[in-house]
C-alpha cells in the first residue's frame, strides 16, 4: 500500500477535472479514496493520517481542502504529513495562492515542489447570547479565509447547479442579487493580545484572510508565513455602484475611507445577532467568533510561483503587511 493518498471529491466543480485528477493519481501510484457523501472527506483524511501517510492531497475545491486539513489536524498529523491540493473546484483560490496552476501541474508540485511551513487560521464560535461559552468550544482551522456579511451570505446563495453551470460567475451574480436587500452587520471588533477595541458599527462585510489576497490589494497572494491574519472591515453602504466594472477593486482599494485594515494574530468579533461565517466556503452560524493565527502549522507542497514574502506592487519595496 502506498503512503501517498489522494482524498477525492467527485462532486467538485463540473466533475471533469475531478475525473482527470483520479486518472492521473492512479497512473502515478496514489491510493485514491473517494468521498461518497457529506462528511466523508474529513473522515477519509483522518484515516489517512492515522495510517501515517507521508503525503495527503485533496482533490476538490477550497471546501474539500479545508475538510482534509481538519481531518489531518484532528489526528494530530500536521507535523508528520505533507499536504497538497489538486484544484478541481469552482474557484480554487488556495491552489492559485500556492502556485498550483492546474490538475496535472498539481501532481508535479506534489512530487517536486518545495515544502513550506504555512500558517493556519483557527476559529471558535458560538450562537449563544453570551461569549463566555467560547472557551469550551472546539477550534476549527481555515487555510484561506473566514468571511461574514454580504460576501458570505451571497456565497451561501450560490447553488451547486449554478456553480456547475456558471463557475465563479455564480458567486458574482449571487452577490449582485443580494446587494439590494442586505441590511448590514452590527459588529464590535477587538484585536491583539489585550483585546483592544478596533472597530464598532454597521459593516457590509468582515474579511479575515490567511491565504486569500483581497481585491484592491493587487497582490497575487497574501503572506502565509508571517504568523498574522489579514483583516478587513468594510463599512456598510459606501458610495459605490456595485454594478459597475471594477466595483470590487474600488470597494477594497487600499486607503479607502470606508475600510479598516488590520494585521493581527488574534481577533474577537461580536455580532448583534447570529450571522453566517464562511470558513473556506463552508458555513457556520455564530454571534461571537474568536480567530487566531497558528504560525507554520501545516507543511504544504507549493509551486514555483509561490512567494513566501509577497510585496504589493502598488507599494514598491514595502511588505504586504505594512
Amino acid at each position: 500500500m502506498t503512503d501517498r493518498i489522494l482524498v477525492f471529491n467527485p462532486r467538485s466543480g463540473d466533475g471533469k477535472r475531478s475525473a482527470c485528477a483520479r486518472a492521473i493519481a492512479e497512473e502515478r501510484g496514489y491510493d485514491v479514496r473517494e468521498s461518497r457523501e457529506k462528511g466523508d472527506t474529513l473522515e477519509l483524511a483522518r484515516e489517512a493520517a492515522r495510517e501515517g501517510a507521508s503525503v495527503i492531497a485533496a482533490a476538490g475545491g477550497d471546501g474539500t481542502l479545508n475538510e482534509v486539513v481538519r481531518g489531518v489536524d484532528a489526528e494530530g498529523g500536521l507535523d508528520e504529513t505533507t499536504l497538497g491540493v489538486v484544484p478541481c473546484g469552482t474557484g480554487n483560490d488556495f491552489a492559485d495562492n500556492v502556485g498550483v496552476r492546474g490538475v496535472e501541474h498539481a501532481f508535479d508540485v506534489l512530487k517536486n515542489g518545495r515544502r513550506r511551513g504555512l500558517d493556519l487560521g483557527s476559529v471558535r464560535w458560538t450562537a449563544e447570547e453570551s461569549a463566555d461559552s467560547l472557551a469550551g468550544t472546539p477550534a476549527r482551522p481555515f487555510l484561506n479565509s473566514c468571511a461574514c456579511g454580504l460576501t458570505a451570505e451571497a456565497s451561501a446563495g450560490a447553488t451547486r447547479e449554478a456553480k456547475r453551470r456558471l463557475g465563479v460567475l455564480a458567486y458574482v451574480l449571487s452577490t449582485l442579487q443580494r446587494t439590494r436587500t442586505f441590511q448590514g452587520l452590527q459588529l464590535d471588533v477587538r484585536a491583539g493580545p489585550q483585546n483592544d477595541p478596533v472597530w464598532t458599527g454597521e459593516a457590509l462585510m468582515l474579511l479575515v484572510g490567511n491565504g486569500r489576497r483581497f481585491p484592491g490589494e493587487r497582490m497575487r497572494q497574501a503572506n502565509m508565513e508571517d504568523g498574522l491574519l489579514n483583516v478587513v472591515v468594510v463599512r456598510n453602504r459606501p458610495a459605490l455602484n456595485y454594478l459597475t466594472e471594477g466595483a470590487a477593486d474600488r470597494l477594497l482599494r487600499r486607503g479607502a475611507s470606508h475600510l479598516t485594515r488590520l494585521k493581527v494574530d488574534h481577533l474577537e468579533v461580536d455580532a448583534s445577532v447570529p450571522r453566517q461565517f464562511s470558513l473556506d466556503g463552508e458555513f457556520v452560524e455564530g454571534r461571537h467568533l474568536r480567530a487566531d493565527a497558528r504560525p507554520g502549522a501545516v507543511r504544504f507542497a507549493v509551486g514555483e510561483g509561490y512567494d513566501p514574502s509577497p510585496v504589493d506592487p502598488t507599494r514598491p519595496g514595502r511588505p504586504d503587511d505594512a
